[in-house]
């Protein structure tokens, strides 16, 4: 398999949780976006940035208006409410600060990496398929739109034309894909 970096695109990577081990170090996660998905990120940041914040900080300023604040139902959701945004907030500025957006001019179609349209055909069922392969903030399986870390995006990268890639499936034997087409998934 060819890494990212060999596939013709940059990465950028931010840390991620090492779920509570302290003495391991600070794991990176790669952050790859399209264009459309960086504006959707800005979009987001922008939106709980401004109306978002000042919807919950004027929950909060009513709940407190309803007298003691350490029995005010009220009062304790707007303040986790807060907390909700602020660490959203938080999370979507770190993603735009440490993405890399990847670019229509920078694909190709000799070789399958993230911003790639492939089209496959499995070879047991003849069925064909048409994935569009981007970073794991963009993934929505539902809409053939594959995460590059996804079992299926992963196999496919790095991968040509007429290539068969085995992609590994939780019961039986491994899915055989074939590479039918290549295109570029950006305009």
């Amino acid at each position: 398999m060819t890494s990212p970096l060999r596939a013709g695109f940059c990465v950028l990577q931010t840390g991620t949780s090492n779920r509570g081990i302290e003495s391991r170090p600070h794991m990176p996660k790669d952050v790859i976006l399209t264009p459309e998905g960086l504006k959707k990120l800005k979009d987001e940041l922008e939106l709980l940035s401004t109306e978002k914040r000042r919807e919950v900080a004027q929950r909060i300023k009513e709940a407190r208006e309803f007298g003691d604040i350490s029995e005010n139902s009220e009062y304790d959701d707007a303040k986790n409410e807060q907390a909700m945004v602020e660490s959203r907030i938080a999370q979507l500025q770190e993603k735009v600060r440490m993405a890399t957006v990847i670019q229509a001019k920078d694909l190709s179609t000799d070789v399958v990496q993230v911003g790639s349209v492939v089209h496959v055909k499995d070879e047991k069922t003849g069925k064909s398929v048409k994935y569009t392969i981007v970073g794991s903030a963009e993934a929505k399986p539902d809409e053939y739109k594959l995460s590059n870390e996804s079992p299926v995006g992963r196999a496919l990268l790095g991968h040509k034309r007429n290539d068969t890639v085995a992609v590994k499936v939780p019961r039986g034997p491994a899915r055989k894909l074939k590479i039918t087409k290549i295109d570029v998934g950006l305009e």
